[in-house]
């Protein structure tokens, strides 16, 4: 099958000099290129994030991306604090991540935090939802959330910084440097935030009385206080090599280092004092990437050895008097992770794809907690030192046996320490049920469909945590299908319209959950099924006004039940039937972009219905948080001089105030303001050319 991609209007929408702009800007006269389609997406939920949403300003991280551009739901407690991402209703440990094909998920926890994740750190991110995720790895019972960098580059030399302030005297500082030729590309990034973090916030949950003369209280009011032991300072490096020999080799190595030190908030019903406590987590992580890729007409072979270590370290101390502190919490991790992955691609003409890959984490994992210590015999036990090897092989075949048909079939088997999960095979399908032109503009319509079985084993701590692991964990079992709809309308330099529906249905046994015992610990248990399902609603559009005029927006709308079905625990649990805590039924959020010569316009919005803290879905004052609507704008403009590019931006957050939560007792930030000034010198690339032609 072929799809006629007019690029006139995407790159004509890109403003003239976005902030991530690393050359002066071009006219680009109309192209239109015939490319087949990607085979490997053949029957696929997948959504894709542009340049524009990836590089919009320096201070964003991969959490405010997937806020405003989709709508998967993000449960963050605030700027540089956990940011987790749930799909369809599931939980953050049943999403998966990888960064350039090596998982990242942490082998404690099964999350990722996305507040550690600069957007500037990331040139190409998609998700897919689902049971697509089974066609890059196993364990994604939500979906994949698929991060990549990729060795593009301007010719010669390149650089480009970046200088944001904003409110809270918050500062980000991003600095690039590339070199590109014909072989060789070299990319060096920086990036460092720091800030108190000290917002103000209306207190929700405190009251202060207001008295008369004779003491009688004649009325109440909510205070207004500051976020409290919220300061952050987050270093971020990365290096890239690439190598190629242009005769179908290509080479690449990527190391990144992280640097955090971030203080945990206090909460609004805390009533001691900022001095009297020290809560703060540092981490130190260093993820390395060698990687080989051997091209072919017909076959392609692509070869990886990555390395993660990550030290993490939590504190929770409190001044009893003077210079004495106790230290209620004193917790240390060490993760270490050797992966290996091999994978191969064959093709036979434009009717088949066969794909094989087999991946190995070998996970090396010490965790303490110098406070929890557990009596066994005459040993004292305050952690755990546990290695695994999680082992996951596939192998795929995708057909095409006409034009507007595409079938596939994907088998996954996944291998954690001793146990392996059943081999069961995913299906693919997709059908152009309509290629047409109306009034001169190409119309597809695109039915699509899957269905298949995936399978989470439980991470360390559920296994080993002391106190509460539980070493009989069965894996959670996820059956999922879907059944969706897209269609695309275009017509060249005027505008084109992108829209898609999906519906899915997933059924999640032995689901974990960590419940209370009668020891005083929690300890986990696989209790529930859980039932999610809804639909999935996409819409993107882009319009040439004139000239000069350009509007591109893009609209995401999910509805999402996620109801515990498993058993009772007690006569008095009321969860049977009721939405999981945290997860809103609704979620939305929309994006729009108005250009003009150099000035660039941008709206956001999002949007998450009423989220429960409690399983039985109490509307008491702490059993639900309400719903918000979430609202920021920016202006951006560029300047071209001979020597250099400046770009100048100003971003206004939480436009109108709004007073709310995304999670209990964690008070988010009112209206704030960001000023942002890039440089992008252009002068080092002229002295190349000019020391190239003296010679």
């Amino acid at each position: 099958m072929k799809k006629s991609l007019v690029f006139l209007i995407l790159l004509e929408m890109l403003p003239a000099g976005s902030l991530f702009a690393q050359s002066h800007v071009r006219e680009l006269e109309e192209l239109t290129v015939m490319a087949p389609r990607s085979m490997k997406e053949i029957g696929t939920q997948k959504t894709t994030f542009d340049s524009l949403a990836l590089k919009e300003n320096v201070a964003l991280s991969m959490a405010d991306v997937l806020t405003y551009n989709s709508s998967v739901f993000v449960k963050n407690y605030g700027r540089a604090t956990l940011s987790t991402v749930a799909f369809r209703g599931t939980s953050p440990s049943h999403t998966q991540v990888t960064w350039n094909g090596m998982r990242i998920n942490s082998p404690m926890l099964g999350m990722t935090d996305f507040s550690t994740i600069p957007s500037f750190f990331v040139d190409q991110a998609s998700l897919l939802h689902g049971i697509s995720s089974i066609n890059e790895t196993g364990g994604g019972l939500g979906g994949l959330v698929k991060l990549n960098t990729i060795p593009d580059a301007p010719d010669g030399f390149g650089l480009q910084y970046i200088q944001g302030i904003g409110s809270f005297s918050t500062f980000d500082e991003f600095l690039r440097f590339t070199f590109h030729n014909e072989h060789f590309t070299s990319s060096t990034r920086v990036f460092y935030a720091s800030s108190p973090n000290d917002y103000s916030y209306i207190n929700h949950d405190k009251k202060v009385n207001i008295y008369d003369e004779e003491h009688n209280i004649i009325g109440q009011y909510y205070p207004k206080e500051k976020n409290r032991s919220g300061a952050y300072k987050d270093f971020h490096a990365l290096q890239e090599f690439y190598y190629n020999t242009l005769k179908g080799d290509r080479f690449g190595l990527n190391i990144w280092y992280v640097g955090s030190n971030r203080e945990l908030p206090m909460l609004t019903t805390d009533y001691g004092e900022e001095s009297d406590f020290e809560n703060r987590q540092r981490e130190n992580s260093l993820r390395a990437l060698l990687s080989w890729t051997h091209y072919k007409s017909q076959w392609n072979l692509s070869l990886k050895a990555g390395y993660i270590h990550t030290w993490l370290a939590y504190d929770y101390r409190r001044e009893l008097r003077p210079d004495f502190w106790a230290d209620m919490t004193h917790t240390r991790s060490k993760t270490n992770t050797l992966f290996g992955l091999a994978e191969a691609n064959y093709f036979i003409g434009n009717k088949w794809s066969f794909n094989a890959s087999l991946s190995a984490h070998q996970q090396f994992v010490y965790s303490k907690d110098n406070n929890a210590i557990l009596q066994v015999g005459n040993q004292a036990i305050v952690g755990y030192d546990k290695a695994r090897l999680e082992l996951s092989g596939s192998l795929s075949a995708k057909w095409q046996p006409l034009e507007a048909v595409g079938l596939g079939i994907v088998l996954r088997e996944d291998i954690y320490g001793n146990k392996s999960a059943p081999l069961v095979p995913a299906f693919f399908a997709d059908w152009q049920t309509l290629n047409t032109e109306i009034h001169d503009m190409p119309l597809n319509l695109m039915a699509k469909g899957s269905v298949g079985k995936n399978y989470r084993f439980p991470t360390l701590n559920d296994l080993y945590f002391l106190p509460g692991g539980n070493a009989d964990l069965k894996s959670e079992e996820g059956f999922n299908y879907d059944l969706g709809v897209s269609a695309n309308l275009l017509k060249p330099e005027k505008f084109s319209l992108s829209l898609s529906a999906n519906w899915f249905d997933s059924k999640i046994d032995n689901w974990i959950i960590w419940l209370p015992t009668t020891k005083g610990f929690f300890s986990p248990k696989n209790v529930k099924r859980v039932h999610a399902y809804g639909v999935e609603l996409k819409l993107g559009a882009g319009m040439k006004f004139h000239k000069d005029w350009l509007l591109d927006f893009d609209g995401s709308f999910s509805w999402t039940p996620s109801i515990n079905q498993g058993e009772k625990m007690s006569p008095a649990d009321q969860s049977i039937g009721k939405q999981l805590p945290y997860v809103p039924r609704y979620s939305s959020s929309f994006t729009a972009r108005l250009s003009w010569k150099s000035w660039s316009f941008l709206y956001k919005w999002c949007y998450y219905s009423r989220r429960f803290t409690m399983s039985s879905n109490d509307y008491t004052i702490t059993g639900h948080l309400p719903k918000y609507f979430m609202n920021n704008i920016s202006v951006e403009k560029n300047l071209y001089f001979s020597l250099i590019d400046l770009q100048l931006k100003l971003a206004v957050n939480n436009l109108f105030n709004e007073d709310y939560l995304s999670v209990l007792s964690r008070p988010m930030p009112g209206i704030n303001f960001e000023f942002f000034v890039g440089i992008t010198p252009k002068f080092l690339n002229k002295m190349r050319r000019g020391k190239e032609v003296k010679e």
